[in-house]
């Protein structure tokens, strides 16, 4: 069994080994956070900005000045922010529902999407549940080719006129993956616009937020979805979600979100926006904090000999840093450490149950100040082989090493390393 001496020198020598790393990443944060300042000033954000309203919420300013700042953020033409995006699925599927019709095809470029829109799309055996499948809209997926979107068969595809929208996820999702660049997101738009322009690329790019310096709308895709309760929301945000893209694309979804004729002139919020756009000044730095506390974990599980993703020294496009632990046991024990370390309900064990949305069962380690919010530290896994880890958030990087240590205390008592 390891002493605590032990692992804190495994932790410290694995911090030693990332200096260089964690140098480049503040150079990017400084700039990422530039870029919010600047829209936070050129919207001319006031106190006024935070009020709440009620009812139908006509003419709310702070609402609208707040979606105007995340389009400058995402060099962009429009953004949908609401409280009433419940999550990043309901997001994603508002946004799909907003652009497809009856008769339309949905190409998901980037293989099986993550396992909570399966039910949107229509791939399970539930029916009568509402998914684009029953309301008309076909499905084609073009699976990976070495980690990577296998643009030529992407293409094929396209020979179909009905073909829409074509979907790119940009994380890895529940996949043993690389997450996909930004720079490679713009050269697959390109190839899309230049054999289809009028094909719509939507960008899932929950987990990639402040990842880069640019976000798949500064170069080129249309449209993007994500949650708040993940990066941009600097884990103050208490509730929410974005799509942002085309000013034209955005208003179709603000039609799904409300209704036809009414749009994005309605939705009140009685909570207020102050966390809302103070989630968003801090979600640099957040976001930072969080790449660091995954590059810690890369170097620290590479070191003890598992396979991990990315490798430490490796290019990050999001958040999440998978381990393979090759059974169920080292998997569980690793999630309820994490939830051991948390802020919230610590006393609390995680175990294996049957989630709605899931395949599979799954087990969530999420001791977070916002429910379920995996900008802060949380870890969660279907329970199959080979027994990935999935990791993201730190509002902290002090956290996320505290939260190691007894992840590897309690799996040493286990008798797991």
């Amino acid at each position: 069994m390891m002493t605590n001496t032990q692992i804190s020198a495994l932790l410290d020598g694995a911090r030693q080994k990332l200096t260089q790393r964690f140098l480049a990443l503040e150079a990017m944060e400084q700039e990422n956070f530039s870029r919010v300042m600047d829209a936070f000033r050129a919207e001319r954000v006031a106190v006024r900005h935070f009020a709440p309203t009620s009812g139908y919420g006509y003419g709310d300013d702070g609402r609208d000045v707040l979606e105007r700042v995340f389009a400058r953020v995402f060099g962009c033409e429009d953004a949908l922010v609401r409280p009433a995006i419940a999550s990043g699925t309901h997001a994603l599927a508002l946004c799909l529902f907003g652009l497809l019709r009856p008769g339309d095809i949905l190409v998901a470029g980037s293989g099986k999407p993550y396992d909570t829109l399966e039910s949107v799309i229509g791939l399970t055996d539930e029916v009568g549940q509402g998914s684009l499948r029953e309301f008309g809209v076909e499905y084609r997926q073009v699976d990976l080719n070495k980690d990577d979107v296998d643009l030529d068969a992407l293409l094929l595809t396209l020979e179909e006129p009905r073909v829409k929208v074509v979907a790119l996820q940009r994380s890895r999702g529940y996949d043993w993956r690389a997450s996909l660049s930004v720079a490679r997101l713009g050269e697959v738009a390109a190839a899309v616009h230049q054999r289809r322009p009028d094909v719509i690329v939507m960008v899932d790019n929950c987990y990639g937020e402040f990842v880069k310096t640019q976000e798949p709308t500064h170069v080129g895709c249309d449209i993007m979805v994500g949650s708040l309760i993940k990066n941009p929301g600097g884990g103050l945000a208490p509730t929410g979600g974005y799509i942002a893209g085309r000013g034209d694309l955005v208003e179709k979804c603000a039609y799904r979100l409300t209704s036809p004729g009414i749009g994005r002139e309605v939705g009140s919020y009685m909570g207020g926006y102050d966390r809302f756009y103070q989630g968003l000044f801090l979600a640099p730095h957040v976001v930072t904090e969080a790449l660091k506390g995954a590059m810690l974990t890369s170097q620290v599980f590479s070191a003890l000999g598992f396979a991990v993703s990315p490798q430490p020294e490796e290019e990050r496009n999001d958040i999440i840093q998978a381990i393979q632990f090759g059974n169920a046991e080292g998997l569980i024990a690793f999630c309820q450490g994490i939830q051991y370390a948390s802020p919230v309900d610590s006393h609390v064990t995680p175990e294996p149950w049957a989630m709605p949305g899931y395949q599979d069962q799954v087990i969530m380690a999420a001791g977070t100040f916002v429910s379920g919010a995996s900008i802060e530290l949380s870890a969660d896994a279907p329970i199959r082989a080979p027994y990935i880890g999935y990791m993201q958030g730190g509002l902290t990087f002090s956290h996320v090493r505290y939260a190691l240590g007894h992840v590897l205390e309690h799996m040493s008592q286990k008798g797991l390393i």
